[in-house]
């Protein structure tokens, strides 16, 4: 019986041994810039975003976004692992010229969400300011909006499996297995699409299953739309 609690215990330690050991490995790549697997394309419905931000009290810090007849907008281009992703990988990050800011300002319409992107994930990327906001462009410009959803003038109540097939339906190429619906309450909040590092789509399990449970989810509709 002895004998056997040893053993046990040299398993133990030697389970804690290898788990320390890939920890270690993970935390050498943790928030490397340039040392990821693959990106989320983040587009956020920008009707719920600013019902939201009504409730909450805070309108005035989305004015600009608000006061126009957005649908999709682009929240961002997030470098990823398998497992977990990186975030402020540069203290203090670069500073984002401001001119570089304007220029997104139609893909990305508040000059606060564009400078914490850059910080949170844009110093992640291993791009530099400019290349690094091209990339959002060129992603976003990979992925087709269905038409169904840039007008829309009524509140509409959709299930999560319906927008992912709207979208796959226009963007060839494009799986179940490589794009998740996210949402707040009952509201829709975001469509994310899983990208490789040359910006084709590829699947991304993890993505996946934070994907939104709700049967149905009510997307708002565009203001003017």
């Amino acid at each position: 019986m002895f004998r056997s609690v040893i053993i046990s215990r040299l398993i133990s330690l030697a389970l804690v041994l290898l788990a320390a050991g890939t920890a270690t490995a993970q935390d050498r790549r943790q928030n490397a810039p340039g040392e990821f697997d693959f990106y989320v394309l983040s587009l956020s419905w920008s009707p719920s975003f600013c019902e939201q931000a009504s409730e909450r009290g805070n309108s005035g810090r989305s004015r600009v976004q608000c006061e126009r007849p957005f649908s999709f907008v682009v929240h961002g281009l997030w470098p990823q692992y398998e497992r977990g992703f990186p975030e402020y990988c540069q203290r203090p990050s670069p500073r984002l010229d401001r001119n570089i800011m304007s220029s997104m300002l139609d893909l990305m319409p508040a000059p606060g969400l564009i400078f914490n992107e850059w910080d949170k994930h844009g110093t992640c990327s291993g791009l530099g300011a400019r290349a690094y906001f091209e990339n959002i462009r060129k992603a976003r410009a990979t992925v087709k909006i269905p038409e169904e959803f840039l007008q829309l003038s009524e509140a509409k109540t959709i299930s999560p499996d319906a927008i992912e097939a709207a979208f796959i339906k226009v963007n060839p190429g494009l799986s179940s297995s490589a794009i998740s619906v996210t949402c707040s309450s009952r509201r829709l909040s975001e469509v994310r699409v899983c990208m490789s590092k040359d910006l084709q789509f590829r699947a991304c399990e993890e993505i996946d299953r934070r994907a939104c449970r709700r049967d149905e989810v009510v997307m708002p509709p565009v203001r003017g739309g």
